[in-house]
């Protein structure tokens, strides 16, 4: 049956046409095919699974590891009268029941979750009952291990598809190199390999690399010379602080964001700069996932990536809107061997690996064998520090730990309150006894929560406080006094790294860390890191030609923008290339390889479908090309 994609996107977002590629994708999915699309940021995603999703009936999942993203988007359909839903570690027990009812027996169009969320039992149950339209995956690189951001949680969505193996799935993701495409798709189970995928080349985005030893005056000079809106992106947290400080000391309007700060604080300072009351953010690379601020100009790296994935996804946030932006990369002496450096940060030998695992244990003071499925809040300098260890290897070794299967380490992020019993029912009936002050609290905690002793779970402090009519700090008083009795195990809420047991404690000697989790990804992330390398130090070829080449494009053309481009022309006298006339030469390279429909030109070709539509409308008045009877544009010879 046919489906009038155009009258919804119209009807809900108010375009009039698709951008490129996403119409292709649309009509793949919508045919119940399973679909990877390789769309660069600004692209336009979310438009690719929310409107095949709003033309059938059902919910539609998708599976995504920013909270910060979830909750935007899910703000944004309710604005559009769309009922959308997220599961998030902030929710209580009974707002996930009602969450995963609604979705069930309810009008829920859209549920967006965590992967970790995919392992629960809970919701699995739940899975198995609703009606679903489409699978989601989001940033979808991070499934493979061979990517450059792999995430072992988005291994269990596979599972999902055991339970329903006829609804199709849409994997998303800005940057993929072929080999990891093809791993995204094996490790997701898709019935028939399937991608979809625009062009690297971004017509109006100049890539600069600057050789500099002081790094600072270069960057003022940049920023005083390109007026506008800009993101300065760093490698530490402090850096972004003392960097932000020193453009404000010399009259450039900038702040600092990271992911220490709490969530409130980086909402409003990104919503100061996305209005324009501040000009330059100076971030690690926290920020910008999901940010959509078209007039971006310049952004520089103070700091190489680890990736040409990283690298090409944050400095496409410049120039959404097809006007002239700049990307600068900024290279000092050292920088390749502080580079080398964070790789050994990164993967710490597997002794040290072994030494720290033993070392976890016995500060949390957890025996042999036991521990399965408990989970504590840490505090990472001080675990650093009992351990003599510097913090980036702690945290390198236990993301190792976690992709072999031992334990699940999350980031920083705002954790809920969480209780499990540890005595037996028989043992705290008596306590409930003897006790009378703790008996109310238990009874309203047993018959709000389920599972309580055989796994942590969230609890909502404030919830506890209406239905026992105690006040929310004797509530927590009551729960401290439950835990000094030994009756439960109680880790208030914090913004703070949560350590999750997957198996129980092993002896030493028995810990095995595979090859797949380490030698070969070492070898994968130097690999990416030679090429980052190499993309700064090239003096010859162009900067966009290499990028494209690297993602498995063929035959790319010269972008006419960036330094490398610049000095030749310079070499040879000739008139600098401007936006559109870069985007005609990719107009009619399409064409001179076959003759093509609107349709798909337009699909293959990343820019504004307004600005791409008026390039080829002044191609064909212009003679340069033509129609053909079947429809077909061509170049006149």
């Amino acid at each position: 049956m046919s489906v009038d994609y155009l009258a919804i996107l119209r009807r809900y977002w108010g375009y009039d046409s698709f951008r490129p590629l996403q119409r292709q994708a649309i009509e793949s999915v919508g045919a119940g095919q399973d679909t990877l699309v390789l769309m660069p940021t600004g692209g336009g995603k979310s438009i690719v699974f929310q409107v095949p999703a709003l033309a059938v009936e059902g919910v539609c999942i998708v599976v995504t590891p920013l909270v910060s993203l979830m909750k935007d988007q899910v703000d944004q359909l309710r604005r559009r009268h769309i009922l959308a839903e997220a599961l998030h570690s902030g929710l209580s027990r009974r707002d996930i029941d009602r969450i995963l009812d609604n979705c069930i027996y309810g009008d829920v169009k859209f549920l967006y979750l965590s992967p970790e969320r995919i392992d629960s039992e809970l919701f699995r149950i739940r899975f198995a009952r609703m009606r679903v339209s489409l699978l989601t995956v989001d940033e979808a690189h991070c499934i493979s291990q061979w990517g450059y951001d792999f995430r072992p949680s988005y291994l269990n969505i596979a599972r999902l598809r055991e339970i329903h193996p006829e609804v199709p799935i849409l994997a998303l993701t800005a940057s993929a190199t072929p080999e990891v495409c093809r791993d995204i798709m094996s490790r997701l189970e898709f019935h028939a390999p399937h991608l979809l995928r625009m062009s690297f080349a971004r017509y109006n985005l100049c890539y600069l690399v600057r050789h500099t030893e002081d790094k600072r005056e270069h960057l003022l000079r940049i920023l005083n010379n390109v007026p506008g809106s800009g993101i300065v992106y760093v490698r530490t947290r402090e850096k972004t602080d003392t960097l932000a400080d020193f453009l404000r000391e010399n009259k450039i309007s900038a702040d600092s964001y990271h992911g220490g700060m709490d969530f409130r604080t980086r909402t409003l300072k990104q919503e100061q700069w996305t209005r324009g009351q501040t000009r330059i953010m100076v971030a690690t690379n926290a920020f910008g996932m999901g940010i959509d601020k078209p007039d971006v100009r310049t952004v520089v790296h103070y700091d190489p990536c680890d990736s040409l994935e990283s690298y090409y996804q944050e400095a496409g946030r410049a120039g959404r809107d097809g006007t002239r932006s700049y990307a600068v990369l900024l290279l000092s002496q050292e920088d390749a061997s502080r580079c080398e450096q964070r790789l050994s940060l990164e993967f710490p030998p597997v002794e040290t690996i072994r030494r720290l695992y033993e070392g976890i244990f016995n500060y949390l003071q957890i025996a042999i064998g036991d521990g399965k499925g408990q989970a504590w809040s840490i505090n990472l300098y001080d675990l650093s520090a009992r351990l003599k260890v510097f913090t980036p290897t702690l945290i390198n070794a236990l993301k190792i730990l976690q992709q072999n299967g031992y334990l699940i380490f999350t980031d920083e992020v705002d954790n809920p309150p969480r209780v499990r019993f540890i005595v037996h029912r028989d043992e705290l009936y008596r306590i409930r006894v003897e006790r009378k002050e703790l008996d109310h609290l238990i009874t309203v905690l047993l018959r709000q929560y389920s599972g309580l002793f055989s796994d942590f779970r969230p609890i909502d402090e404030n919830e506890l406080a209406h239905l026992s009519g105690y006040t929310t700090e004797h509530v927590r008083e009551l729960l401290q006094k439950l835990w000094q009795l030994h009756l439960i195990k109680y880790i208030p809420g914090n913004r703070s790294p949560m350590l999750i047991l997957s198996e129980e404690r092993l002896p030493t000697a028995d810990l095995r860390i595979s090859p797949e989790s380490y030698t070969l990804r070492k070898e994968s992330a130097r690999k990416r890191l030679e090429q980052m390398l190499q993309y700064g130090e090239n003096q010859t070829g162009c900067r966009s030609v290499f990028i494209q080449r690297y993602f498995g494009e063929e035959n790319p053309d010269d972008c006419g923008l960036c330094d490398i481009c610049r000095q030749r022309r310079k070499e040879r006298h000739t008139h600098p290339v401007s936006p559109h006339q870069a985007l005609d030469v990719l107009i009619l390279k399409q064409l001179e390889a076959r003759p093509t429909d609107l349709k798909t030109l337009t699909a293959e070709i990343c820019g504004e479908i307004d600005v791409v539509l008026s390039r080829i409308t002044l191609l064909l008045e212009s003679g340069k090309i033509s129609e053909q009877k079947d429809g077909k544009l061509r170049i006149n010879r």
